[in-house]
């Protein structure tokens, strides 16, 4: 007699399937409940291959690309059926570097061959016929040394040295047709799953690959350019190759060494550097600038950046007073609700627009003002006393999520604004094929403020990284073209020094947590980056704002 298993979906549908039942099976039956192909399954909060075969009792539920589990395993899977497409189409010795994200894609590059318009329109076609063809994503898990002989014999040393550093004794490749590569996410199940996409050509090697994203699943928009940011991330990326560290195995080529205290010096000055270069654009324009709106997502660094900057234009003789958005909080009664019947603090109606642009304008006409404070705990409106005046020459500072956005400063002719841009904009890759994406190294940033400041654990951190991106997708990037100028905060040492703070934390995150599977996965992206110590880094560093000893606390 065949032996049933019984299995539990979202705690609502009970089901038994014959023991051997492979999950893309049982994902049919479910499909109803996800609007988009199912990728993956969860199986007792792991994930699991959908050719993987139900063998006991256990709780299973399923990720599609609407999701922020599905839409990696998206991205990762499509960047796969680009590199076979490489091979395909421009023979064995050429490869693809994928680069750094940019609006709702990934930029990337052809090593060892030359591309044009019409070459990117044939990787294209040959990404389609591959989607056709439905090629499973077999997931294998072999002795690290094996994958590292294998890698050296195929010449892909960027898989060689990022496998050096490792110290697991077993890793996990995936293979497509006749290619096996290293991913340290997890893919979908089969190629026929990742069926659409755009490609963008840029220019010389370059281009673009686009997919629907979380906030945007129904399908892939069109590439819009944006210059700024695409100049920055090139900029950063040639900063990278100047001193040698392009990859996760450069960085820890340093670290092994005991060189990382140089590194950080490096990249302490790149980013001074950008400030400097401000602070001179402010002094030869301070005739006309009277306030500097900075903005950027969450752990970008703003405040540090605010803090430094007032440093680098005072060191020139102008004066500046920083006003903090927050404290412009309509009281809470007054904040408007979101579609869950929740305060939406996020919105821009959140603050009290009316009262910020009157002091502004009341400041710039060589007023007084009284400063209002926000106290969180009674969710009121408070004074204390606390005035502001302005002299001739001097600059109001305004940092914090809607800076960019006129309406904040609406009062405030445009001649009168410099905007700046913040984000940690990481040129480093972990190898050819995996990138890190900018949002998981602010994600760890935030983690490991959160823990040493309010007490939060990573997993309460995880569960509201939903909420934060939704909030960035609707009130910061929309207006980063905005900006005068774009600052990358990203230093390129910091993932190793986050590692020593993070991983403990993510550990931590319960086997039953919805997050979980998530924080899985920041773990094995962790395990690509030795440690390193936080005694180089200087006080007044970006860092330290997340990890503590920052002389503006």
């Amino acid at each position: 007699m065949e032996r049933m298993v019984r299995i539990n979906f979202r705690d609502k549908v009970l089901k038994e399937y014959p023991a051997g039942t492979k999950f893309k099976e049982i994902a049919k039956e479910f499909q109803e409940y996800f609007n988009y192909k199912i990728l993956i399954a969860k199986v007792d909060n792991e994930l699991v291959s959908l050719e993987s075969e139900l063998t006991k009792k256990c709780d299973v539920d399923f990720y599609d690309r609407s999701s922020i589990v599905g839409n990696g395993i998206y991205s990762r899977s499509l960047q796969f059926i680009l590199v076979l497409a490489v091979r395909r189409v421009l023979g064995k010795t050429a490869d693809v570097i994928i680069e750094n994200s940019i609006d709702k894609g990934v930029y990337c590059e052809i090593i060892n061959a030359s591309i044009d318009k019409s070459t990117v329109k044939e990787l294209e076609k040959a990404m389609r016929e591959i989607v056709k063809e439905d090629l499973i994503f077999t997931k294998v898990n072999v002795l690290r040394k094996d994958a590292i002989k294998y890698f050296k014999s195929e010449k892909r040393e960027d898989k060689v040295h990022v496998l050096k550093y490792i110290s697991t004794t077993f890793v996990n490749l995936y293979r497509i047709d006749d290619i096996y590569d290293y991913f340290y996410g997890s893919l979908a199940n089969s190629t026929s799953l990742i069926d659409d996409f755009k490609m963008t050509y840029i220019s010389d090697n370059g281009f673009v690959l686009s997919s629907p994203t979380v906030y945007m699943p129904e399908y892939t928009l069109d590439y819009v350019h944006h210059k700024k940011m695409f100049d920055k991330f090139l900029e950063y990326a040639k900063w990278g190759q100047c001193i040698g560290v392009e990859n996760a195995a450069d960085l820890n080529e340093y670290v092994s060494k005991g060189s990382y205290g140089e590194l950080i010096r490096l990249s302490e000055a790149y980013y001074d550097s950008q400030l400097t270069r401000i602070a001179d654009q402010v002094y030869e324009n301070k005739d006309n600038i009277k306030i500097i709106l900075i903005a950027g997502p969450s752990s970008s660094g703003k405040t540090t950046t605010a803090k430094k900057l007032q440093t680098y234009l005072g060191s020139k003789g102008i004066k500046t007073h920083p006003i903090g958005i927050d404290d412009y909080y309509v009281n809470r009664e007054d904040t408007p609700r979101d579609e869950n019947g929740e305060y939406d603090f996020e919105c821009i109606q959140a603050l009290d627009l009316k009262l910020f642009n009157k002091h502004l304008t009341k400041l710039l006409d060589g007023g007084k003002i009284e400063l209002p404070t926000f106290n969180f705990v009674t969710g009121e409106r408070e004074y204390h006393g606390k005035t502001m005046s302005l002299e001739k020459d001097e600059i109001i500072i305004v940092e914090g999520l809607h800076a960019l956005n006129d309406e904040l400063t609406s009062s405030i002719e445009s001649r009168y604004k410099y905007k700046i841009y913040i984000s940690p904009l990481t040129q480093l890759n972990i190898d050819n094929h995996n990138r890190i994406y900018t949002s998981d190294t602010r994600r760890l940033r935030r983690m490991v403020r959160d823990s040493r400041t309010r007490g939060y654990t990573a997993e309460d951190t995880l569960k509201r990284w939903a909420k934060v991106r939704e909030g960035e997708e609707k009130y910061i990037f929309p207006f980063q073209d905005s900006a005068d100028t774009v600052v990358n905060s990203a230093m390129i040492y910091e993932i190793g020094v986050l590692k020593v703070y993070a991983e403990p934390l993510l550990f931590s995150v319960p086997e039953n947590s919805e997050v979980y599977p998530e924080a899985r996965r920041l773990i094995n992206f962790l395990k690509n980056f030795l440690p390193i110590p936080a005694d180089q880094i200087p006080i007044n560093s970006v860092i330290r704002e997340f990890v503590g000893g920052s002389c503006y606390e």
